[in-house]
């Protein structure tokens, strides 16, 4: 297993209102929350996106000073970067999207670069289902293979999502997304259901509760860190599967213990996305500040029997 790691997703800009303030047309994407994670570890990541003629060059010197792979990334010219713009409600749960603009997604057919398609572990962001299909077919023997949905794909595009995740080795999801792909109001029996489906692990996050992890028969939670203050819950959940995947690459291997361990690393580094709009907090975070958090984690659950 090498440790190369393979995602696909969307490089947005975004605007956001959350109680916290507002900000205008700032970097966004799963793809960008995803990679810029992962690169906390020891891991080759490669993104597979499209970006239009407005996206700027200082987003791409981002991704290359955190060591992340841009040659997947398709830059199209006369045309714009996907968009979106939403408000989060005061709980921070709940959030209204005001504006979509696909604008280069619509032309999207992802290329993987040659270096990366013997990539071990395949992240496959929230996308269409056609697109994440397409990249796992050029992709040549993962060893494991996650993936994102979310209600729009889950509403319109069943029969292929579907053949998708029968394909996967993790599906990640939040708890309402795992109640619509199988109509349970039970997240353990949500995620019996995933199984079911195909892959024989199941990520089902809680937002601010965290997220619980089923691997085959065996069940580990996780909390999400108190934390006094929240900003943005934009990428959160995409910080998490991003650190998650960069954790299980860096150890390269795919073990119930180190599926755990990167849980609670993906968990730390989302606990940092959400301290500040967009991804400042994951663009200035230090393995210093990292580990510290871990740590303060374990303390969290450690207790004597």
């Amino acid at each position: 297993m090498n440790n190369k790691l393979l995602v696909l997703g969307t490089i947005a800009y975004d605007s956001i209102e959350s109680p916290s303030g507002a900000v205008k047309k700032i970097l966004g994407g799963c793809a960008t929350y995803i990679g810029l994670s992962a690169s906390k570890f020891k891991t080759s990541c490669c993104l597979v996106s499209i970006v239009g003629e407005d996206f700027e060059n200082s987003y791409f010197k981002l991704f290359e000073s955190n060591g992340v792979d841009t040659s997947g990334v398709h830059f199209v010219s006369n045309e714009k970067t996907f968009f979106w713009s939403g408000r989060y409600l005061d709980n921070f749960n709940d959030r209204i999207t005001i504006e979509t603009q696909l604008n280069v997604l619509t032309k999207f057919k992802p290329v993987v670069p040659n270096k990366f398609l013997d990539a071990s572990i395949v992240l496959l962001g929230n996308l269409d289902p056609n697109l994440q299909l397409d990249v796992l077919n050029q992709m040549k023997n993962p060893k494991f293979v996650i993936m994102d949905t979310m209600n729009f794909w889950i509403e319109g595009y069943r029969t292929k999502l579907d053949e998708i995740i029968s394909k996967v080795d993790l599906i990640s999801v939040n708890e309402e997304e795992a109640r619509q792909l199988t109509d349970s109001l039970s997240i353990i029996d949500s995620a019996k259901k995933l199984q079911a489906m195909g892959p024989k692990n199941v990520i089902i996050k809680k937002g601010e509760h965290g997220a619980i992890l089923f691997c085959d028969k065996k069940i580990f939670q996780v909390p999400a860190f108190p934390l006094k203050k929240i900003f943005d819950p934009t990428g959160a959940g995409d910080s998490f599967i991003g650190g998650f995947a960069g954790s299980l690459s860096e150890k390269k291997q795919l073990s119930f213990q180190a599926m755990k361990t990167a849980a609670v690393k993906g968990s730390a580094i989302a606990s940092f996305t959400v301290q500040q709009f967009g991804t400042k907090e994951l663009e200035n975070l230090t393995f210093r500040k990292l580990n510290k958090r871990i740590k303060e984690f374990k303390s969290l659950t450690n207790f004597e029997i």
